[in-house]
Formats: structure tokens, sequence, C-alpha cells
């Protein structure tokens, strides 16, 4: 059985075959809609766990539905684990990335529409965007949410990384991705909205504008970092699986943000 998280495609077909892209489009598009919907629009009924279960849950099935095509990144920095792990070519890298960011947009802009139909709910400086010190629950200041979101971030891509190597056990390794992300946004939540993702927070910080904005940069560089580590932590953990994976390996493997 061929591992859910894992490109059937060769490396040739991914760079010239549209569908993992517009994968990758679509998947990031319902993580935003559904997941960062959950914390907009149903944080004060279902909570801290259940707008983590929301974020888990969608990846677990986003994993098995788009996993075949396209890998199921739908998140940058997992592109950025996956590329420095030389498990897809740079060109393959940044097409991804722009698909991810479009799909965000996207999913961010039909979430606004949807919200803005609720009487009453706010969206200015919030919409499940992600913030440090008066933006945060806790207000965690911009060091300690940098370090956070790097290593969550970490953790997250460490996992996939992990999982969905030839060697992991095929056909469940969208589980404990989707866990892990469950479990950092557990954690993440009350420090910064949990990005670990920054196509996730591009996209609401757009709608949010306001300080939104002006702290997306911790939001977008602290899990690119965290995902460079993971790559290379993962490459002295696991050796043997990161030699020359560009050559042998099936370049789209994982998921995400």
């Amino acid at each position: 059985m061929q591992s859910s998280l894992r490109s059937s495609m060769s490396a040739e077909e991914v760079e010239t075959n549209p569908q993992p892209y517009a994968a990758e489009f679509l998947g990031t598009l319902l993580l935003v809609f559904f997941a960062v919907g959950a914390a907009v629009l149903s944080s004060e009924y279902i909570g801290t766990l259940g707008v983590a279960l929301s974020f888990g849950f969608t990846l677990l099935a986003l994993a098995y539905a788009i996993g075949p095509i396209s890998g199921c990144h739908v998140n940058p920095a997992v592109t950025l684990g996956m590329l420095m792990a030389r498990r897809m070519s740079l060109h393959t890298a940044i097409r991804y990335w722009i698909a991810q960011i479009v799909g965000a947009i996207v999913g961010s802009a039909l979430l606004f529409l949807v919200a803005k139909q609720v009487p009453g709910l706010q969206t200015d400086e919030s919409f499940g965007s992600n913030g440090f010190g008066d933006r945060s629950a806790v207000h965690i200041n911009a060091f300690g949410a940098f370090v956070a979101e790097l290593i969550l971030t970490m953790l997250l891509v460490y996992v996939v990384l992990s999982v969905t190597h030839k060697v992991a056990v095929v056909g469940f390794d969208g589980l404990p991705i989707g866990m892990a992300l469950a479990v950092v946004h557990l954690v993440g939540i009350p420090l910064t909205g949990t990005s670990v993702n920054p196509a996730r927070s591009i996209g609401p910080a757009l709608f949010a504008t306001g300080s939104a904005l002006t702290q997306l940069w911790l939001f977008i560089v602290a899990p690119l970092i965290g995902a460079v580590l993971a790559a290379l932590v993962h490459r002295v953990t696991h050796p043997q699986t990161g030699r020359d994976e560009l050559a042998n390996a099936e370049p789209a493997e994982s998921t995400s943000r």
C-alpha cells in the first residue's frame, strides 16, 4: 500500500503536470477556510481544544484526499523542509509556495465573505490572524513568539520528514502529522494563535489588516527557520534517509500548515 502522503508521480511529472499545484492550492484553501474558520466562527463554542482538533482533523482528511497527488504540504514551511531534505527540486518548491499562498488568500477571502454575514462578528485586527504582545492571549513578547513559532514548526516539519520516508510505516503517515498539528495548536493558540505555516498567516492577515500585517513578518520568518532546523536535525537522526533523495525518492512527500 502506497503512503497517502507520498506522490505517485515522478519528479518530471510533478514539474510538468498542473495537478500537484492545483491540489496544493485547493488543500491550502480548504485548510484555511475550515480550520481558521473554526477559530473565527466557532471558537466561543468549541474552545481551544476544538480549534486545535479542527486543524489536525482537516489536515488529516486532506492528507488522504490530495496526498497521492501533491504530497499535501499545504504549508510553505513543510515544502522548505522537503526541499532541504532533497526530496523535491527548487523549481517545484517555488510553484508549491505560489499555489499555497494564493490558496490561503482565496480561502481567507471566502471565510471573510461568510464572516461578514454574521451580525456583530468582529474581523478587524483579528480574523484568525496571528500576533504577539497585545494581540496574544497571554501577551507574549516578540522574542517569545519567535522562539515558540520556531520550535512548534520544527516539531511539525520534523514529524513530516520522519514519517513520510520510504522506510516509514505506509498508509498511516497522515495520522501522526494531523496529531502533531493539533498538539502544536494546543500549545501555540494561547501564545500566538499558532502559525507554523506562513501561508495560513498571510491569508487572514490581509483581511484583518492593521497590526496583523505589521506583525506578519514574524509568522513568515520563524516557521521557515524552524523548517530549516527540522531538516538539519532530521539529517542527523535519520542519516540514511537524507542521501540524495531528489534522485531516488518520490519528490512530493507529506504535508501541514
